[in-house]
């Protein structure tokens, strides 16, 4: 039987393909998106292609649907959240970095005016 979230008869396989190792390269992708100063909007169409990527290794390596709308877009939805995550890590760092006479941490995801 099929799940609302994945496809496959395990969980497991699952959070490892989309989770583990789809998260993993949306993050970096995320950072690098970032460390180019692109825009935001870069990380919608570049998360697509990811998603396209993991969708064909469901297809190719368990058998799963590969022009499956649904089943798209939940991990299209899994790996636009790691991929923002990375690129929101990666632009606090370089907002603190390279313009820290005007700005301070605020965590790890943000960044604030500095208080004069």
């Amino acid at each position: 039987m099929h799940g609302i979230v994945h496809e496959n008869p395990s969980l497991l396989l699952f959070l490892l393909i989309t989770g583990l190792m789809g998260g993993l390269a949306a993050w970096q992708m995320g950072r690098a998106i970032a460390q180019t100063w692109r825009a935001f909007s870069a990380l919608v169409l570049y998360a697509a292609m990811l998603t396209c990527g993991i969708r064909f290794l469901y297809f190719a390596l368990f058998q799963g649907t590969l022009l499956s709308l649904h089943y798209f877009i939940v991990d299209f939805v899994v790996l636009f959240a790691a991929g923002v995550i990375g690129w929101r890590m990666q632009r606090a760092q370089q907002m603190r970095t390279q313009y820290s006479f005007a700005f301070e941490g605020a965590g790890p995801l943000a960044w604030r005016r500095k208080r004069r």
